[in-house]
């Protein structure tokens, strides 16, 4: 099979597309033939050798987080997918010679949910990382119906997410992000919109999907929340404010949860284009600059 792996840290032009050996899915595991992989700036950061410290020299790694395919193999112990079954999965993974950006790729059953009906594999592969990543930050907020929650960066792939799956707990969403993006914020579900941290103070919680750190503890009162999305970007705490980070991880259930919010038309997903596997560095490219409405999806 073939897989775009990292030999060594840099830009673009060190994503190699290779010849692996397939893999044999092992217990409670499924193989997927991949039909679509997003394209997510962590992959970029795990190239550039930001991520060096969990890495620690073990190279070579591939990229590649979100997975939308057909199962093609199953493990021994795997009950309830089957063979043709069309899948979606998160490959939470930092270090393996190969990940999503492949052919094929080998995954916790634990880790897959059903497609999301009558949807293209190549949007349904932009929906695991992003939306999990909302939904877990949301857990770790903890926030109550009727509590404030600022969302920064609103209009990005995490933050759409954030912002409709808040609302739907009952959370009131003050969604911050480009003027440009005014429209689409509040018809997520958001409550209010602003373009500056300084036109907000006193909420109860925020998260950060845009990195900005620091600067937007500002907005919280004193012993609210503030949930970060990486470790680069998580604050110090100060005025009793509770300040953590999401790392998310695989859930298979809460993934079919978030996908039946999409079959009622609940989560939209966004595709900002497609290219072929072998020109992820492109892609890549494309993605560096920020403000990307969606993701670019890889297509073996």
């Amino acid at each position: 099979m073939q897989a775009t792996i990292v030999r060594r840290y840099g830009g673009p032009e060190v994503l190699e597309l290779v010849e692996v050996e397939t893999p044999e899915p092992g217990a409670a595991e499924v193989r997927i033939a991949v039909a679509g992989a997003a394209v997510n700036p962590a992959d970029l950061a795990i190239r550039a050798g930001y991520l060096e410290s969990i890495i620690q020299g073990r190279l070579p790694v591939g990229l590649g987080w979100d997975a939308a395919g057909t199962i093609d193999a199953l493990g021994s112990g795997v009950t309830g997918f089957a063979i043709g079954d069309r899948v979606v999965a998160l490959v939470d993974r930092f270090v393996s010679p190969y990940n999503a950006y492949a052919t094929q790729v080998v995954v916790p059953a634990a880790a897959v949910a059903a497609a999301p009906a009558g949807i293209e594999l190549a949007a349904a592969a932009t929906l695991p990382l992003n939306a999990q990543t909302a939904a877990q930050a949301l857990d770790l907020a903890a926030l109550e119906p009727g509590q404030t929650l600022l969302v920064v960066g609103a209009a990005g792939a995490v933050g759409e997410y954030a912002v409709a799956l808040a609302a739907q707990r009952g959370v009131k969403v003050i969604g911050l992000a480009r003027a440009a993006d005014e429209e689409g914020v509040l018809a997520t579900g958001a409550s209010q919109f602003v373009t500056a941290l300084d036109e907000v103070r006193g909420v109860d919680g925020v998260l950060d999907t845009a990195g900005l750190g620091a600067p937007a503890l500002a907005a919280v009162r004193d012993g609210g929340t503030f949930i970060a999305v990486s470790d680069a970007s998580t604050p110090a705490a100060e005025r009793g404010i509770r300040v953590d980070t999401v790392h998310v991880q695989h859930d298979g259930a809460q993934l079919a949860e978030l996908v039946r919010e999409v079959e009622a038309g609940r989560l939209r997903l966004r595709v900002a284009g497609t290219y072929p596997l072998a020109e992820a560095g492109v892609v890549h490219d494309l993605v560096a600059p920020g403000g990307v409405r969606g993701r670019y999806v890889l297509i073996p």
